[in-house]
């Protein structure tokens, strides 16, 4: 039977550290090859333009997400997950929290393997649903002791931050500007709207991570190559869809495309991750393909019960 899931659903059976856990091993499945993950496709539509993404891990499942991205926030998002045996589908869902919860729990595994383990201060750029679900994954993995959080809107970084002290539990004001919600921050997160930089990378303390999920392609990113230029390790979930985006992510030309590693291969070992505490780290979340499928199968699996 067909499991139709609704972001009702999805709030009420994902938290945080199940949604981070099982991000964790998409990274480590795309690592070893068992997940197949190809970069997204786009085609232009007569108002709309809608984009798809596909993953299969081998021997278990296979599925797509499509969504349009001319026409957000009013669009909806659409996940199925088919059965890799016997091509049934076995979940569909539609909404954004699913997929506004991966790019989270992506976001979250990054600063458990990059920041430094006595992170406790966060300071977001950005008040909208991404900025949201980068913090609430980040309680998962670091005990914060408070955030900041600036966006233009000065109502909206308000409603924020009561946000996080009402959810989270975690303290939280709101502040003017980039600078002031950055400054002696230990974790950084950049997620806005903005195509020019809204960051001066002068203004990070040495050993401050950063999750950068907003716009990052060559002709519109809301950092600049300061950061990169300042950054001693750079990483992405996807170095193929660093590379596929046209133009393709600033990080991914050189000079910065030599030094961009692999999340999953930090995890797993392969290549190195934070060996200093003062050293700046950068993730630059690209939304690995197949990770909401692979996300849709976990929230089935712990949340068949309820949904």
């Amino acid at each position: 039977m067909t499991v139709f899931v609704t972001d009702r659903d999805v709030a009420a059976a994902l938290d945080a550290a199940t949604t981070v856990a099982t991000m964790r091993d998409a990274l480590l499945a795309a690592h070893a090859g068992r997940l197949v993950a190809p970069p997204r496709a786009s085609v232009p539509l007569t108002g709309g333009r809608m984009v798809l993404t596909a993953g299969h891990l081998t021997d278990q499942w296979y599925g797509f997400r499509s969504y349009d991205t001319l026409n957000l926030p009013e669009s909806e998002q659409l996940v199925v997950l088919h059965d890799g045996r016997t091509g049934a589908v076995r979940a569909v869902a539609v909404g954004e929290e699913l997929g506004s919860r991966r790019t989270g729990g992506l976001g979250g595994v990054a600063v458990d393997a990059l920041a430094r383990p006595d992170a406790t201060t966060l300071g977001v750029v950005g008040s909208g649903r991404q900025a949201w679900t980068q913090v609430w994954a980040a309680t998962a993995v670091r005990p914060l002791r408070e955030v900041t959080v600036h966006s233009r809107s000065a109502a909206r970084r308000e409603a924020f931050a009561a946000r996080v002290r009402a959810e989270l539990g975690v303290p939280a004001r709101a502040v003017a500007t980039a600078r002031q919600a950055v400054a002696n921050r230990e974790i950084v997160v950049l997620a806005t709207t903005s195509v020019t930089p809204v960051l001066d990378a002068a203004d990070l303390t040495p050993g401050t991570h950063v999750n950068a999920v907003g716009f990052k392609q060559v002709d519109r990113h809301e950092f600049g190559t300061d950061l990169l230029e300042r950054a001693d390790l750079l990483l992405t979930d996807s170095p193929t869809q660093a590379t596929a985006y046209v133009p393709p992510m600033l990080a991914a030309v050189e000079p910065y495309a030599a030094g961009l590693r692999d999340l999953g291969a930090v995890l797993a070992g392969a290549v190195p991750g934070r060996t200093g505490a003062d050293q700046i780290s950068v993730f630059c979340s690209t939304g690995l393909a197949g990770t909401e499928v692979f996300l849709l199968d976990r929230l089935v699996r712990v949340g068949a019960a309820t949904i």
